[in-house]
């Protein structure tokens, strides 16, 4: 397969003729699991791993190779590459990795379109869903909803969803499908274009796999079967990029529990122009949206032409990438402190 197919377009390319030196070949990373690698060029797929210096180098995981990432490699034989460097990404998805650490993790890479997909049952949640969108968003990603199983609600009930998904003040466009009665499924597909990189999110058990394997044709990725209330699980436990016979590139991700936010400013902002909008109208620039005169964020709320759970929904997210931010600035200065101490002692040493 060209890499052109792969998506190596002109800036990909640009990218590579001033990072990979003589021997080193570009590559795409298409499946990650722990610290495995998985890499596909004209000559198929290949196991790989990192170069030892390219590793002691990169030091943080949000610099390492993620699915969707390319990267430049040097062949060691017909079954293993090693990886020398991850080009520049041009949209990616990442979240604050889960737990008390303050850091990126990465879930993949190079995405033109995200479908979010959320469940008509156990799973749909508005406010889950605009977490989701400013995360879409603040990696350059273009996102879509997808509104699953909705063969296990009736039409009423699908028609209250979409109502709730645009009384939230979501813009993003939503597409109800389901994979048991092939509903929506042409919708979806008509969206999907050879050479294009596509991704699903969402919790565990939402139906990805299986939209995943309807597109197929096969069961490429294992699933299981639905329970009583309409929750599926699946063992999805790698992320991983899979081409459609016509060349449309869809990456599948495990479910995700937590997606807490970390440098998610700009997504924030487009997420929520409609309050951004709002609040440039307020009388004074440093205005809290409480009790201050002229405040055009309470009158909107007032006048119920914004939702208050939005507001407070948005007020939530802003609350939470700020703390993770400063947290975030706080860990990296120990870090370079650390560091400099470090290389203080071994200097001393040297002498």
């Amino acid at each position: 397969m060209n890499l052109r197919h792969l998506g190596f377009d002109d800036w990909f390319s640009g990218q590579a003729a001033g990072m990979l030196r003589p021997g080193q070949a570009a590559a795409r990373v298409t499946a990650v699991d722990r610290d495995v690698f998985v890499v596909r060029d004209e000559n198929g797929e290949t196991p790989a791993a990192l170069a030892g210096r390219f590793r002691h180098k990169v030091g943080v995981s949000p610099d390492l190779p993620c699915v969707g990432d390319w990267v430049g490699i040097e062949r060691a034989g017909p079954e293993l590459a090693i990886i020398h460097a991850v080009l520049p990404r041009r949209s990616f998805l990442r979240r604050k990795a889960p737990g008390k650490t303050v850091d990126f993790q990465m879930i993949a890479a190079n995405i033109d379109v995200a479908f979010i997909v959320q469940s008509c049952q156990y799973d749909f949640n508005v406010r889950r869903l605009e977490r989701y969108l400013v995360v879409c968003r603040e990696g350059g990603i273009e996102p879509f909803v997808l509104l699953s199983k909705t063969d296990l609600a009736d039409p009423l009930e699908i028609e209250g969803l979409l109502a709730a998904i645009a009384g939230a003040g979501i813009d993003a466009p939503v597409i109800p499908i389901s994979t048991a009665t092939g509903d929506g499924l042409e919708q979806f597909r008509a969206l999907l274009e050879p050479g294009k990189t596509y991704c699903l999110i969402g919790s565990s058990g939402v139906g990805k796999s299986t939209l995943v394997n309807r597109l197929l044709g096969r069961d490429e990725l294992d699933t299981r079967a639905v329970s009583a209330t309409g929750e599926g699980t699946h063992t999805t436990s790698r992320r991983q990029l899979l081409v459609l016979d016509d060349g449309t590139m869809l990456i599948d991700t495990p479910g995700m529990r937590e997606l807490g936010l970390l440098g998610a400013s700009e997504g924030l902002d487009e997420s929520f122009a409609d309050i951004r909008a709002l609040a440039a109208a307020c009388r004074f620039t440093d205005c809290t949206h409480a009790s201050e005169p002229g405040c055009a964020v309470r009158a909107a709320i007032e006048s119920h032409t914004l939702s208050e759970a939005r507001y407070r929904g948005y007020l939530k997210l802003k609350k939470e990438s700020e703390y993770h931010d400063t947290s975030y600035v706080e860990r990296r200065k120990k870090d370079r402190e650390f560091g400099r101490y470090v290389n203080s002692v071994m200097k001393q040493k040297k002498r």
